[in-house]
């Protein structure tokens, strides 16, 4: 049984509302991407794997961007979409047996009201939220109740990166060239917000905060020499900030945080280096199957089949293979799912 835990896709009447906000490049994504809202599409690729379901989430962009300086309006939206998913899970669920709520963090409340709503009257198995809100990191005060409402559920919030070509590369220029903001940008980004759970304290004021991270942990496996032995020197190339008291302050080695701390999927693009490297550095108990559906140059069969072909070819037992499709999945969401 491989349950898919981070797939997108647009409700119905989510859809609609979205068109009529007339975002730019909406309209082009979409066109482009048509299992990103026609339904039928979708249950076919569903059906095409063997043993296979999805987790629903709403696609980028985030609701506080869609609805910028409007938290009412990105309110309506969060209920129309986690009503929408709840609709899809009731009437196909064997292809989609569960999906994630969004949470409006812009809403009075940090959108805790309505994740609250969705998880104990929709069902939702947790929540999104995206690494920054219109460029505010998460660990400012504002958002905290969100974080307090989350550890208090134990349910998991899924985490997506976002960022913009608005983010220049370079200080010298207005916009990102190329794509890089969503290249390189997007696992820089959620790197970061990582980080600053780490340094807020955020990990350490509520212990075993369940926190979904795409794209395998982002950089960090890559880079867990500047993580371990860099960040042990914290303080060393600062003059102005007394970092060396922050990190004694801290529970635990930096380090520990990111490697015990978070929950990452498999959404590697294809990539078995990618998929090898962060399982070696997460451990298999730390990792659930993701595919990103449906974003893949087939427009959402690629990363599935790619994805499962690289699972299913590691070195690892079948015991730990189960782990990776659905039993740490379970563990983490308190359902069992069903073939």
């Amino acid at each position: 049984m491989r349950i898919d835990a981070f797939n997108h896709f647009f409700p119905a009447k989510f859809f609609d509302k979205l068109l009529e906000s007339g975002l730019p490049d909406i309209g082009k994504r979409v066109r482009d991407i048509p299992a990103l809202h026609e339904i039928d599409l979708r249950l076919k690729i569903v059906e095409s794997f063997p043993d296979y379901a999805q987790v629903l989430s709403l696609p980028a962009p985030p609701l506080e961007v869609i609805a910028k300086g409007a938290p009412e309006l990105a309110l309506e939206y969060a209920k129309i979409g986690n009503d929408g998913m709840a609709e899809l899970c009731a009437k196909y669920p064997n292809h989609f047996p569960a999906f994630i709520a969004q949470t409006p963090l812009t809403a009075s409340d940090a959108g805790v009201a309505e994740t609250e709503r969705a998880i104990t009257e929709l069902g939702a198995i947790g929540t999104q939220i995206f690494t920054n809100v219109n460029g505010k990191p998460l660990d400012r005060p504002e958002f905290e109740p969100f974080f307090a409402a989350m550890h208090k559920l134990g349910k998991p919030a899924w985490v997506h990166p976002a960022r913009g070509a608005n983010h220049p590369d370079y200080l010298d220029e207005k916009r990102s060239l190329y794509e890089i903001w969503w290249t390189f940008g997007w696992p820089y980004e959620t790197s970061v917000f990582m980080a600053r759970m780490v340094f807020s304290k955020t990990l350490d004021k509520y212990p075993g905060l369940k926190l979904v991270i795409h794209h395998l942990g982002a950089m960090i496996p890559y880079h867990e020499g500047r993580v371990g032995p860099g960040w042990d020197q914290i303080g060393a190339r600062t003059s102005d900030e007394d970092y060396v008291a922050l990190r004694k302050s801290l529970k635990k080695r930096i380090f520990d945080y990111f490697k015990q701390d978070f929950i990452v999927d498999t959404c590697t693009f294809g990539s078995r280096r990618a998929m090898v490297c962060g399982l070696d550095f997460y451990g298999v108990d730390r990792v659930i199957f993701a595919s990103d559906c449906p974003f893949d140059p087939e427009k959402g069969t690629g990363y599935i089949r790619e994805t499962i072909k690289i699972i299913d070819g590691l070195e690892i037992s079948e015991a730990d293979r189960d782990k990776i499709y659905h039993k740490n999945l379970e563990g983490l969401v308190g359902k069992t799912f069903v073939a």
